[in-house]
């Protein structure tokens, strides 16, 4: 049984950083894709960036590129999204999210990923 349990979200001022991280546990071998999502009320969940934990592979949203940066701790099947240069547009419940094998084009669909966080506030003014 897979979970997934998000921490690091806060409130911060506009230009500063927040950590994100996602544990997954319940995964025993092979690589997996994980994906963060952000929601704000009232619009559709965002695909913000996703990694293959154990394998190749990082992605971003045009939104984020060059601001978030995506890694991983592969033995701790344990992915985090460091998000500088944060904006109030990025204001929203962070969410990870997780799914067999790869990520490949499909990264940013919620219909692919199978396992879901608690999601985590982020606040930026």
């Amino acid at each position: 049984h897979v979970q997934l349990v998000e921490s690091g979200g806060g409130s911060v001022q506009a230009g500063g950083s927040l950590r994100l991280s996602c544990v997954a546990s319940g995964y025993t071998s092979g690589s997996f894709c994980m994906a963060w999502f952000r929601q704000v009320p009232g619009k559709e969940r965002e695909g913000v960036g996703a990694t293959v934990i154990a394998g190749r592979g990082t992605y971003y949203a045009d939104t984020v590129r060059g601001r978030f940066t995506i890694s991983q701790d592969t033995l701790k099947n344990t992915g985090y999204l460091q998000m500088n240069s944060l904006e109030p547009e990025d204001t929203g419940s962070y969410y990870c999210a997780t799914s067999p094998g790869g990520c490949g084009a499909s990264w940013a669909s919620v219909a692919k990923f199978e396992y879901w966080g608690q999601g985590t506030q982020v606040t930026v003014s």
